[in-house]
């Protein structure tokens, strides 16, 4: 897949300024690509990106745009997104399951008394315990976070499939573990998802509590009635200071059962448990939940590229060269001086332009006659002059493009990969096969084997022209 053109590289780096995590991301990911497999071969990119007016950091998001978009990169990007979607929407379905689990087990089904310390277990135990974890896990170091954070990524990255594929969950976590991101990541997800589930067990706690009769009741062997109360009064001491009733002293002692109790003390046990679940449970998972989403999009603003980082420092001199030349600076060998001085190139943009690849001298150049009208870019014969012109075209493509080649020599690789550089910054191109007159001949040609070679580069027939006037008729006008 080649690069965009000058002509549409626009909304690919405004694409990556608009949505920066993206951007880093991708960034990222030909890092990574470039660290296993080596240096991509960026030579437009490069090019193309040094016309931008930004610092190091924006030119290396912008070529890793380029490069992405040509190694067709974004739709594994956008493939992984939305397995890790699918995958998250899963997760907090068997969240909604589990907690409605959990409560009708907490409960039962209504045929035996409901056993309360047992039900307060059953729904908070495990939370309370992966709750405290968590609260421990700030002292140890952020990769050692464990939990349905964990468990989302480890299944993401289980659907990658091929090389690239691999790369793009991993681009993913080197980019949130540099932010300082992961931890509120991975903790958002697991905050979260115990959320649902508590909220789950909630509106069943509800829904069953407000149909069916329970009885609740305490047992023990070794403890007195006295322990169970104080303990039924401190668990319950906060959700009673928010509004939530609390079994009296006598009710809980009575609560044995070897009494049958009113059904309005039956309520009060429903709403000590439901006040339990709403204070200890969903309350912390939604501050701490509210703090880790805040924490991660805090983190994320800060992403940022690092240029001295591995697979970026080696492109600061590429991207931003240290010196430019200014001019001359030293007398020319008069034996290599050209034979035409090159011709200013700016504002190609939007011009017809005419160039040659490496005429040789018998061939008069510029043609004779040529229109006003018409922009000339030279006889490019050297590296810095094809350089020269590539990056003027790239800074604002030309609207019309011919490009004149001696139908005498072979076509090589250089050559034709330098025409298609050129013509992916044109509107049109067309290549003029010149065949120069030895006397009253013509030379031998290889116009044949030019046109067999321009046809598999991609070039149209009708853009592969050997007549002596009517390329620069069109080059003009644009009609033949």
């Amino acid at each position: 897949m080649p690069l965009p053109t000058s002509r549409d590289i626009s909304p690919v780096i405004d694409s990556a300024g608009q949505r920066p995590l993206r951007a880093h991301w991708l960034a990222e990911l030909i890092r990574l690509r470039e660290t296993h497999w080596g240096p991509l071969e960026d030579a437009q990119a490069v090019r193309q990106v040094r016309q931008l007016d930004a610092d190091l950091p924006a030119r290396i998001l912008a070529r890793a745009a380029l490069l992405a978009q040509r190694e067709n990169l974004i739709p594994l990007v956008d493939a992984w997104r939305r397995s890790a979607t699918a995958m998250l929407a899963v997760l907090f379905l068997l969240a909604l399951i589990s907690g409605a689990a959990a409560a009708m087990g907490a409960l039962g089904d209504g045929t035996r008394p409901v056993n309360v310390l047992w039900a307060v277990g059953a729904l908070m135990g495990l939370h309370a315990l992966t709750f405290l974890l968590w609260l421990a896990s700030f002292l140890l170091r952020p990769a050692a976070v464990t939990g349905f954070g964990r468990l989302w990524l480890w299944a993401t990255r289980k659907l990658a499939r091929g090389p690239d594929g691999a790369l793009v969950p991993q681009a993913f976590l080197n980019l949130l573990s540099r932010a300082g991101a992961l931890r509120g990541l991975f903790g958002s997800i697991s905050h979260l998802l115990w959320l649902t589930a508590l909220c789950a067990a909630l509106a069943t706690l509800l829904a069953v509590l407000s149909t069916a009769s329970y009885r609740f009741i305490w047992a023990t062997t070794l403890l007195a009635p006295d322990t169970f109360v104080w303990l039924t009064q401190v668990i319950g001491w906060l959700p009673a200071h928010l509004g939530f009733p609390m079994p009296d002293a006598a009710t809980i002692r009575a609560s044995d059962g070897t009494q049958v109790l009113p059904a309005g003390a039956q309520a009060q046990w429903s709403l000590w448990l439901i006040g339990v679940l709403v204070v200890y449970g969903i309350v912390p998972r939604l501050i701490a939940g509210a703090v880790c989403v805040a924490a991660t999009l805090r983190a994320l603003r800060r992403v940022r590229i690092a240029p001295a980082l591995a697979g970026f420092s080696p492109l600061r001199d590429r991207l931003e060269p240290p010196a430019l030349s200014t001019g001359i600076d030293r007398p020319v060998d008069p034996l290599h001086e050209p034979r035409v001085r090159a011709p200013a190139l700016d504002g190609l943009g939007g011009q017809p332009v005419l160039l040659a690849l490496e005429l040789p001298a018998d061939v008069p150049w510029p043609p004779a006659g040529l229109p006003g009208s018409i922009r000339q870019a030279g006889n490019l014969d050297t590296r810095e002059e094809r350089n020269r012109v590539l990056d003027a075209l790239a800074q604002s493509a030309a609207s019309r493009l011919l490009i004149a080649c001696d139908a005498r020599q072979t076509p090589d690789r250089g050559t034709l990969s330098l025409v298609a550089d050129l013509s992916a910054h044109a509107g049109q191109t067309r290549v003029w096969l010149i065949t120069p007159r030895a006397g009253d001949a013509p030379t031998e040609s290889r116009a044949d084997l030019w046109r067999d070679r321009l046809l598999a580069l991609g070039l149209p027939a009708d853009a592969i022209l050997r007549a002596p006037v009517a390329p620069l008729t069109w080059l003009e006008s644009g009609y033949d």
